[in-house]
């Protein structure tokens, strides 16, 4: 007989347990992040492990991220995000990441479960731009833009769906006008009652859009601060994607966790505060604290405001969790026997 048993949930088993489903995932993001802003998470940080020698080269050769965490709530778990990124994995018909998250007991501290987490961190970072949307967009947002035809672009398109259904315009670029062209097609078939056009660069696109979002690959500006209109929201998901001046363009800066930005030093507003530009009393708020009502979200339809996220792993804990518990009352998954 067993000591202890460890859950094997395997891709297929957690979309059977609803880690796809984005209502339930924003959810999820929205509760971690409050329970981060009332201090019932751990957060150590992010372990960065490159290859190569330059910031460019992490867009060749990739990396592997390690997030720990603890999250606290009714999940009360703790565990690790282990995410692989291989940029050129789309030449082997492989997903550019790669995802295992261990779930461990936060009172024994002995692993739980290990899961599947791909399908989850897409989730998860969409989700993250729909509770970003929630609260920073005009609430009768019509035109969005979307910079990166890629998992990330999929998942912010679906969350954006659900949190400003005024959406009815979508523009998509991305530096491979093919994959752009995909993604529309592929959006049309799911979402009729939107429009769709990708476009060969974002300039005009950026310029009528209420919410531009930007996921790529990107290490130098693609958005620039005099296409922003007034009342827009945009959202740098990803690297130096947006130039100095549109941070600057601001009424407010929001983030999702500003020392693991800060940590990470790949964003926009975090090179700018690096290079003594931003201080730390610039940043508005966190979304949790506009969750917790401690700070104002969007005030009127004029503001223009810049958010930045770089995501940690105990938004992937909620997550997962959740679909863990579901495993357990359904009889879904493998049990493996870890000490015997």
């Amino acid at each position: 007989m067993s000591k202890a048993d460890i859950l094997f949930l395997n891709n297929r088993d957690m979309e059977e347990l609803g880690c796809g489903d984005m209502e339930a995932v924003i959810h999820d993001v929205e509760r971690a992040y409050l329970l981060t802003e009332q201090g019932d998470v751990l957060v150590p940080g992010k372990c960065v492990m490159r290859w190569g020698t330059t910031p460019e080269d992490e867009n060749i050769y990739g990396r592997i991220n390690a997030m720990p965490g603890y999250i606290g709530g009714e999940y009360a778990m703790a565990g690790i995000k282990w995410i692989g990124s291989g940029p050129m994995n789309y030449k082997k018909g492989l997903p550019r990441a790669s995802v295992t998250v261990i779930l461990n007991d936060p009172d024994t501290k002995l692993p739980v479960c290990i899961a599947d987490g791909t399908e989850v961190s897409a989730k998860r970072t969409g989700a993250s731009g729909g509770v970003a949307m929630k609260l920073l967009s005009r609430q009768n947002a019509a035109v969005l833009t979307i910079c990166g035809a890629g998992a990330q672009g999929r998942t912010q398109l679906e969350a954006a769906l659900i949190v400003r259904p005024t959406i009815k315009k979508v523009y998509i670029y991305d530096i491979r006008m093919e994959s752009s062209q995909r993604f529309a097609q592929e959006a049309r078939a799911k979402y009729p009652q939107v429009e769709f056009l990708p476009v060969e660069g974002p300039e005009q696109a950026v310029r009528e859009s209420d919410i531009t979002v930007c996921v790529t690959l990107a290490n130098e500006p693609i958005v620039q601060a005099e296409w922003l209109k007034k009342g827009c929201l945009l959202m740098n998901m990803a690297d130096y994607e947006v130039s100095y001046d549109c941070v600057k363009r601001a009424s407010k800066i929001v983030v999702d966790n500003w020392d693991t930005i800060k940590h990470r030093m790949v964003s926009t507003v975090a090179m700018m505060w690096k290079d003594g530009l931003v201080k730390d009393e610039d940043i508005h708020a966190q979304l949790g604290q506009i969750l917790d009502g401690k700070k104002a979200g969007r005030e009127n339809d004029q503001e223009i405001i810049y958010f930045n996220a770089v995501g940690t792993g105990i938004l992937d804990l909620a997550v997962t969790t959740r679909c863990y518990r579901k495993a357990v009352e359904t009889n879904k998954g493998t049990v493996v026997p870890y000490w015997v």
